[in-house]
């Protein structure tokens, strides 16, 4: 999705330098991929070297002044988020953005991922529902394929901000594939008002939650 691929992490005094993904150093990257030889290598680590990793990607890379740490974790409430919530916690305030799918099962396991954070005390600042309708590149009509409305109603029981929903956007997904930037190509797609309007809310409200 940022053309990162095939990049190499280097050690500076202050610890491994992050990949720039940008001329402007504006965005800086760091993934175990770059440390892995071969990019299809499996990562087959058990749990205690995944969590010293997590650990080392935040005290031992030269991040230097920023204005948000977002930290992609995959679904679940497994080991891995437990050490990045304990590795950040010392850092300053911490929120979750959760993000789910409109069907029953994916509702279901973010309702879990709610309980770890309300567990762990884990700010929530608020639910996107991703996936929500197929967006048409003809005629721009958007039909719903899976369900709609279940990140909506999750937010609302869970008493979080829901923050908006997202459709299917071949355009979207052809453009992170070939890491080309949607925002700038595609001003006019469904997808692009509703992933503008979500981040507006998220940099609102993050002051006032996580103050």
């Amino acid at each position: 999705m940022l053309q990162a691929q095939g990049r190499a992490v280097h050690q500076c005094d202050g610890g491994w330098v992050p990949v720039f993904v940008d001329q402007e150093q504006s965005i800086s990257l760091m993934s175990v991929g770059f440390l892995l030889e071969k990019p299809d290598e499996a990562v087959v680590w058990r749990g205690p070297k995944k969590n010293a990793l997590i650990k080392q990607f935040v005290s031992d890379v030269a991040w230097g002044e920023l204005d948000y740490l977002v930290v992609d974790t995959p679904p679940g409430t497994s080991d891995e988020h437990m050490a990045a919530v304990e590795a950040l916690r010392p850092c300053g305030s911490l929120g979750a953005l959760v993000i789910t799918t409109p069907q029953a099962v994916s509702v279901g396991d973010v309702r879990r991922e709610l309980t770890f954070c309300r567990k762990t005390g884990l700010q929530v600042l608020g639910v996107v529902e991703n996936m929500s309708g197929f967006t048409c590149p003809h005629c721009a009509e958007c039909t719903s394929i899976f369900s709609r409305g279940g990140g909506e109603e999750l937010a609302q029981l869970a008493g979080v901000p829901f923050l908006g929903s997202v459709p299917l956007d071949p355009e979207l997904t052809r453009s992170l594939e070939e890491g080309r930037d949607f925002i700038q190509e595609f001003p006019k797609s469904p997808a692009f008002s509703a992933l503008t309007s979500i981040t507006q809310k998220i940099l609102d409200r993050t002051p006032t939650l996580l103050s």
